[in-house]
């Protein structure tokens, strides 16, 4: 629901059809209760004993603007909502929320093999949207650490599957934050060095690479496919990642050297999600040129709160440098709350401005294009 003060050409901005930049495949199939709750909390266990993931302000949002596109009173109970949504089954669960969303594109990281979720032309088909794929690559290093005998087939494979993958993908995408942390030494490792961390990577290749030599390897091998092909490259940071390697060492801020080290290139380096460190990312992409920003899953998260979240970041990142993301994963419903809390909180922070005559209805207007879909066009070529 925007501000009922909003001029014409504000309302209509913000209720033009989005590109969702970042998002993952929802499940196809019915849910349990214990399934669905898992989904709706970041944490990924189940809530403690007496409890529920539904008192969080995701559950309530969900219960509040996703009740009523399954037919459901706002407000309906857990019980009553998970057994309307059986009762429909997830394919015209999924299609309602979607395409509810009012989402143009869809940018789909595609790393799971999960069967189970839906693909991005299937995201696509459910939205009534475009979709592509976002490549991440630490699942293109598991894949090539299966197959390599030795390390030279290993370095080999791995650039000639990167390139292949980019050529079929929008951009690229980097989970290296929850993996080993954001504060890795930014230079390009040494091969010897390379060479003798690939030859422990291959003596245990289905566990989790968590190797920091390797992972910088990846992620410069990665740098220089996208920069080739002309494509952005994705961080996540902030929260929804691993929570015991620590918060902390997912702020965004421990790339600023990194970051430095590639303005060079010209590369465009999307940090995603970012809370509760958003305002670090503001300033980085206030600061470097190539340094793109949104806030993703912490609006669905917030919920109520979120447009406190996009009043912060907007005040310092540039707004040709902000972009709109749902983060969505498992549930439509994520999706569709993205973007009606997206539409919320940037309503709410342009009509502050537009009251207090900093801002003129065809700048706020302008900045509501930018964030939700005109960046996204043009970083990704789309």
């Amino acid at each position: 629901m925007l501000p009922v003060d909003l001029p014409g050409t504000v309302r209509d901005a913000l209720l033009a059809p989005l590109v969702d930049h970042h998002c993952h495949g929802v499940r196809r199939d019915d849910l349990t209760r214990a399934q669905f709750e898992l989904l709706i909390s970041e944490g990924g266990s189940p809530a403690p004993p007496g409890t529920t993931h539904f008192d969080t302000p995701l559950g309530l949002a969900l219960r509040r603007w996703c009740a009523p596109l399954l037919d459901l009173e706002p407000h309906a109970p857990p019980a009553v909502y998970l057994a309307r949504r059986a009762e429909l089954g997830a394919a015209e669960v999924n299609r309602r929320l979607l395409a509810g969303a009012g989402v143009v594109a869809f940018l789909v990281d595609t790393a799971s093999d999960d069967a189970g979720l839906l693909s991005a032309a299937e995201m696509g088909r459910h939205g009534g949207a475009a979709a592509d794929e976002l490549v991440r690559i630490e699942q293109i290093e598991r894949d090539v650490a299966e197959q390599a005998q030795a390390a030279v087939d290993y370095l080999d494979g791995l650039g000639e599957e990167l390139a292949a993958r980019a050529g079929r993908a929008v951009g690229l995408k980097t989970v290296i934050a929850t993996l080993c942390g954001l504060d890795f030494d930014p230079p390009r490792p040494a091969r010897g060095a390379v060479i003798a961390a690939v030859n422990r990577r291959l003596a245990a290749p289905k566990e989790p690479l968590t190797d920091p030599i390797v992972l910088r390897h990846l992620l410069w091998s990665a740098i220089d496919v996208a920069r080739e092909r002309g494509l952005p490259m994705q961080f996540h940071t902030g929260f929804g990642g691993a929570p015991q390697l620590g918060l902390h060492r997912t702020d965004p801020a421990r790339l600023s050297a990194f970051v430095a080290a590639l303005q060079p290139l010209g590369m465009p380096v999307i940090l995603l999600h970012c809370y509760p460190y958003h305002r670090q990312a503001a300033y980085l992409a206030g600061s470097y040129p190539h340094v793109y920003v949104d806030v993703g899953l912490a609006l669905p998260h917030t919920a109520a709160a979120s447009a406190r979240v996009m009043d912060e970041l907007l005040e310092l990142a540039p707004f040709h440098k902000q972009l709109f993301s749902s983060g969505c994963h498992g549930l439509a419903e994520i999706g569709y709350l993205g973007a009606l809390y997206y539409r919320q909180a940037l309503g709410a922070a342009l009509a502050t401005r537009l009251a207090a005559g900093e801002w003129s209805p065809a700048d706020a207007a302008r900045v509501a294009h930018m964030i939700g879909s005109g960046n996204a066009r043009r970083i990704y070529r789309l």
